[in-house]
């Protein structure tokens, strides 16, 4: 199956390289999402909650009133499938009343009652690893033996999920990339993400984070052509989607690996 490119649309001040760049207005949310689509993104991913490294968490309503409305806005004027970042179970049950066609969870529905809501959407799920929270996540993660410890704990979850009424045709996979992770495990999970994606469907999100600066030596606004490498990497590996920024080099990168690959 061919790899899905989602797009990332942060509906925060204060996420860790896009903040505060869509707006919060009808005509700016709408113009930023067509650009996404002529630019080649298949989903679009919106999130309310920015989980970079040292964030602190938002209230159940506020995340609502900067996702929400973006959400009625695009679905009243485009038919791109959307995915809900959140981990929040009301959020969760109203942007699936709203036309949402996938809930991203980056604590893999862990917070009470999430679950529950996300079986009552009755809508895919992407279930994340992270070791400790946003707030602590990068404060000396360990593991003793990464690849196995992430795998475990993602197939416990999904089990939960089956327990609850999810079907497992309706489960995601993302390793978490950069969440809870030193340079090394990240790399030692990037280099067994074939192995997981043969088993289940697999989320990746590399997109300008710390893996892309420390394999390159740039800052956050200049790791798009890093990122989009590491997508197309991802996409050869067999990644159902990438979550990306750059559409456009994603989609040249994955292009280009594809058309290439028999080389």
């Amino acid at each position: 199956m061919k790899t899905q490119i989602m797009a990332v649309m942060n509906l925060t001040p204060d996420s860790f390289s896009d903040g505060g760049l869509v707006g919060v207005s009808r005509d700016q949310v709408l113009t930023r999402v067509q650009t996404l689509i002529d630019q080649g993104a298949d989903w679009l991913d919106l999130g309310g909650e920015s989980t970079r490294p040292g964030a602190e968490p938002v209230d159940s309503q506020t995340e609502q009133d900067r996702v929400l409305p973006a959400l009625e806005w695009i679905k009243a004027e485009h038919s791109i499938p959307c995915s809900i970042d959140t981990s929040n179970p009301q959020l969760m049950l109203a942007a699936a009343s709203l036309g949402a066609d996938m809930i991203n969870d980056v604590r893999a529905l862990s917070r009470e009652g999430a679950i529950e809501a996300a079986a009552q959407t009755e809508l895919p799920v992407v279930l994340m690893h992270m070791q400790g929270t946003p707030n602590t996540m990068q404060n000396n993660p360990s593991y003793q033996d990464v690849e196995r410890e992430v795998l475990e704990f993602l197939l416990a979850r999904a089990q939960r999920c089956e327990q609850a009424g999810i079907g497992r045709d309706k489960i995601v996979l993302d390793p978490g990339f950069g969440f809870g992770k030193t340079f090394e495990h990240n790399v030692t999970l990037f280099k067994g993400l074939a192995s997981l994606c043969q088993q289940w469907p697999v989320l990746v999100g590399v997109s300008r984070k710390r893996l892309i600066g420390d394999l390159t030596g740039q800052p956050i606004e200049a790791r798009d052509t890093g990122s989009a490498v590491a997508a197309a990497l991802a996409a050869r590996a067999g990644a159902r989607w990438v979550r990306v920024h750059n559409v456009e080099a994603t989609r040249d990168a994955i292009a280009v690996m594809e058309g290439l690959s028999d080389v």
